[in-house]
């Protein structure tokens, strides 16, 4: 079987040196002796408690806002009295102490602990860790951090590259501002010192072993991090600013610059080469976090690194929309389980302390904008942005933490916005007080530049230098631009992607996907099988028992049967399977039981895991209770494992209303925007069994509704064999595209859904069944299209009529409409004079509005007098169904009448 991820990694012992900045003594001189025993005791007692109590508060006393406001009165919280110099006598501090592991030396002089401390946790850093339940990970972080006074000091080298990095980052933005006036570039300036943290984090992680490093982040600095960090050329960016020179060639697609991905090989300073890739993503705040999850899962599962030590995803968030967007919460709750793990998020928050126009009292409740992350057992740092040494060091620490412990971290960048949201907005609108302030504020490298004068670590020329050698790299990139406009199109189907496709459906052939009747019989005659020892629940021996009479052909398949076939035989083929979801593992309606529960020691069994061949894995979990995070994780997973199946399941189909914003901006657009495919697979369980508004429809109308330019697949099966060579066709065939699948829930068992093994030995998914043979074309008068569920009622209703005049046939594909089929299907019947379009949802959901116009003009095109075209369903209808069971069967039964009996004209 798989490993398992593991959950987290002790710290190895490590030797930290002592500060040189302050020596255990006052001014190099031996401490004070030490205090009689009881008074000793006593006040060892009351230093344990204020160390405690630095350790534990001092961050709410930590100089976080460059821009110097006092922080909210917090007279409430005893611990802060600790921390202040007057809870000790001038006495008291000259005495010998024991030092709390503060120091490398057992004991200190009082004052000098305190001063540690205050250094440590109440300057421009502040910590909240002493939250953390693994004593092992704060004892690593205390030493770290107090050894140091949590600074550590930079080389000269060091401190050139972190001022080189600020003058690029500030001199871009400036460029910016003055050639591009009027165009939204959603400046960094304010938070600049996000440019040397992220190059510190480059350079600390390939010592540790980082190859790769997805990044997901939203619009606010994303021009400046693909330019200073990922190495995106200035005139790759100017050309976006200029546009394409004949956008006709760009309507209805594309997507803006601040929205676009990149990747690149980055080379840090000791020559290790990391892989870097800025993940696309849409306007929707944090929507990118769970896809960055799932690409970094899937490049791991790739390269077999199942502890995340060589891939590393770092997320960089807004503060109001860390603390507002409800999928922060769903990503950092699959940080440490087994389906999701990806060795711990970098997190970092961009803290403008301000939203659009709102103030953090009106946008949280909570202290800090990080205090979500609390739900997880994870040290969270701020910092704040205008010292940049300071963030620096945490940025490095924090690497070195993530690597160590494979946990999530945070850090919390106080900075400030210097600009409104965007450019031509008016901030002082909303905070005229703020802006007062910024208006007369440095920036951060004139800052850092003026620290490194007076340390006379440059001079005053060197630094205007550096700041003349950046603006002189743009203007030159920005005359080259404007000599020849070199409009250039993202990367697409190379690498991972070179055998796929995407484009039009019909440049595609379809494919065999059936296999051999000898494999079919051997793959379902070992999933009838479970090992010696294993106790299996008493109910599953009859499941197991039709398997084996399914392999030799004395039983026809049912739907579970023929999805572990698919499965199985994909797996055998060396292709990967993932398949998520709520209750997955057994499904939701107890019929999939693919994996087996041994009633006497619980130990599990994963029957199709043992097909598996060559490199390829079985990822089979159950998800947590989300949909939004997971599905966008299993997009995310898509695009970095093209040939592999990758299946989400819906607990139920309408619960992927709570995806929306993964369906609407990545699965239906993604390559519209970005030229990126994936083939992703949804199982919405759908249809009307009389189970109420909230568990019948999977909203397919919605879907319909996104259909455009062969963006989506949505089918709608109706028999084991018709599942099978769908999932099977999904993967093998080169095509990628989302496959989303109205699935059943009483076809599940129905008698009559089952499907004989033969059918799963030749062809391929039919987008379109005929009726049944008996049923001769040439006599059809009346013809029912429908999808799904209702095809059963109708044709039991009609069998019982004897009814030759009426034909039933099943749209199982909805789109790409498979007009060709169909013309082909009505030009068989001469006779034919009226088509209806029946299904099972209100007239305004459905597939009714979406199929109107495709019918209509396939009926026009025919070589003859056109029949009528008509609906039958239930009414329009502002919920999806019937509370009420009774009502549900009476709906039902007028929809087959009206169909069959041809009597009512609508049902009420």
């Amino acid at each position: 079987g798989q490993k398992v991820r593991p959950i987290f990694v002790k710290a190895p012992p490590t030797q930290i040196e002592p500060t040189v900045r302050n020596g255990a003594g006052r001014n190099g001189h031996a401490p004070e002796a030490a205090s009689p025993p009881s008074q000793g005791m006593e006040l060892q007692s009351r230093v344990d408690q204020t160390v405690y109590a630095f350790r534990l508060r001092g961050h709410l006393l930590a100089k976080l806002d460059p821009l110097g406001r006092p922080r909210p009165a917090l007279d409430h919280i005893a611990d802060l009295g600790m921390v202040s110099s007057t809870h000790f006598t001038g006495q008291e501090l000259e005495q010998v102490v024991d030092s709390s592991d503060v120091f490398a030396e057992p004991q200190v002089r009082l004052g000098d602990l305190l001063n540690r401390l205050r250094q440590t946790y109440c300057e421009h850093i502040g910590v909240e860790f002493m939250n953390l339940l693994d004593s092992d990970r704060r004892r690593w972080l205390m030493r770290r951090m107090e050894h140091c006074e949590n600074r550590r000091m930079l080389t000269l080298d060091e401190q050139k590259r972190t001022l080189m990095k600020l003058s690029y980052a500030e001199t871009f933005e400036g460029f910016l501002h003055t050639k591009y006036v009027t165009a939204k570039r959603f400046s960094l300036e304010g938070s600049d010192s996000l440019v040397p943290m992220l190059d510190a984090f480059l350079e600390e992680g390939g010592k540790m072993g980082v190859k790769e490093v997805v990044v997901g982040m939203a619009h606010r600095g994303r021009l400046n991090i693909l330019t200073n960090i990922l190495g995106k050329t200035p005139f790759q960016i100017f050309n976006e600013f200029e546009g394409p020179s004949d956008p006709s060639k760009y309507k209805d697609r594309g997507d803006v610059k601040y929205h676009q991905g990149f990747s690149s090989d980055h080379q840090t300073v000791a020559g290790t080469k990391i892989h870097l890739s800025l993940a696309f993503n849409p306007s929707h705040l944090e929507v990118v976090d769970p896809v960055v999850e799932g690409r970094v899962r899937a490049k791991q599962d790739r390269v077999g690194d199942a502890q995340g030590d060589a891939v590393v995803p770092l997320l960089i968030h807004g503060d109001a929309a860390f603390a507002g967007q409800g999928l922060v919460a769903e990503t950092l709750n699959l940080s440490q389980l087994k389906g999701y793990f990806t060795g711990g998020t970098v997190h970092i928050v961009v803290n403008n302390q301000v939203g659009f126009t709102t103030d953090p009292d009106d946008s949280r409740s909570s202290l800090y904008c990080t205090s979500m992350a609390q739900m997880l057992d994870i040290p969270v740092f701020h910092v704040n942005g205008d010292d940049p040494e300071a963030c620096v060091h945490v940025m490095r620490l924090v690497t070195e933490y993530r690597q160590t412990f494979k946990t999530d971290v945070i850090i919390d960048l106080v900075s400030f916005r210097r600009y409104g949201h965007n450019e031509g907005d008016e901030p002082a609108f909303t905070q005229p007080d703020m802006y007062a302030l910024i208006d007369k504020h440095p920036t951060t490298r004139k800052i850092y530049a003026e620290q490194l004068i007076q340390q006379k670590k440059v001079t005053a020329d060197d630094a205007e230098a550096i700041r003349q050698k950046c603006i002189a790299e743009f203007q030159a990139a920005h005359a080259k631009v404007r000599e020849a406009r070199q409009f250039t199109e993202p990367s697409f189907l190379q690498g991972l992607w070179k055998n796929f496709r995407g484009g039009p459906d019909k440049d595609v052939p379809e494919i065999e996907t059936g296999v051999t009747l000898a494999e079919g019989s051997e793959i379902l005659n070992r999933i009838g099988e479970v090992p010696a020892g294993f106790t299996p629940h008493p109910k599953i021996i009859k499941l197991l028992e039709g398997r084996k009479a399914m392999a030799s052909g004395k039983q026809a398949l049912d739907w579970s049967a023929a999805e572990s076939l698919a499965y199985g035989s994909l797996l055998k083929a060396g292709y990967s399977v993932r398949l998520t979801g709520q209750d997955t593992e057994r499904g939701t309606f107890t019929h999939r039981h693919a994996v087996l529960h041994d009633v006497k020691t619980g130990g599990k069994f994963t029957s199709i895991q043992q097909f598996a061949r060559g490199e390829a894995k079985l990822g089979l979990y159950n998800s947590p209770l989300s949909e939004m995070g997971c599905l966008g994780f299993e997009f995310g997973y898509s695009l970095d494992y093209p040939d592999a199946l990758v299946i989400w399941e819906a607990q139920f189909g309408d619960f992927a209303n709570n995806a929306q914003v993964i369906i609407d901006q990545f699965i239906s657009a993604a390559e519209d925007k970005w030229y990126r495919l994936s083939g992703l697979t949804l199982f919405l369980p759908h249809g009307y069994e009389g189970q109420g508004p909230e568990h019948s429809s999977a909203r397919l109308e919605r879907f319909l509704g996104l259909c455009a330019e062969d963006n989506i697949q949505v089918c709608y099966p109706t028999t084991p064999a018709q599942i099978f060579h769908l999932v099977r066709r999904q993967t093998i065939r080169p095509w990628r595209k989302p496959l989303v699948v109205m699935s059943p829930k009483s076809l599940l068992r129905k008698p009559e859904v089952v499907s004989p093994l033969e059918d799963f030995t030749r062809g391929t998914f039919q987008r379109l069944i005929a009726d049944k043979p008996e049923i001769s074309p040439g006599q059809v008068e009346r013809l029912l299209l429908c999808s799904g569920k209702v095809y059963y009622d109708l044709v039991s209703a009609r069998d019982n009529q004897k009814d030759s005049s009426v034909s039933i046939a099943r749209l199982e594909q909805l789109y790409p409409f498979p007009k060709e089929q169909l013309v082909k299907l009505l030009e068989s019947m001469p006779k034919l004079k009226e088509i209806f379009w029946v299904q099972e949802e209100p007239k305004n959901m459905g597939g009714w509005r979406f199929m109107f116009p495709l019918l209509h003009e396939t009926i026009s095109s025919l070589q003859r007098s056109s029949p009528t075209l008509g609906f039958i369903g239930r009414v329009a209808s502002a919920s999806p169904a019937t509370g009420f069971i009774e009502a549900h069967h009476l709906e039902q039964k007028l929809i087959v009448e009206e169909a069959v009996l041809k009597g009512l004209k609508n049902v009420r």
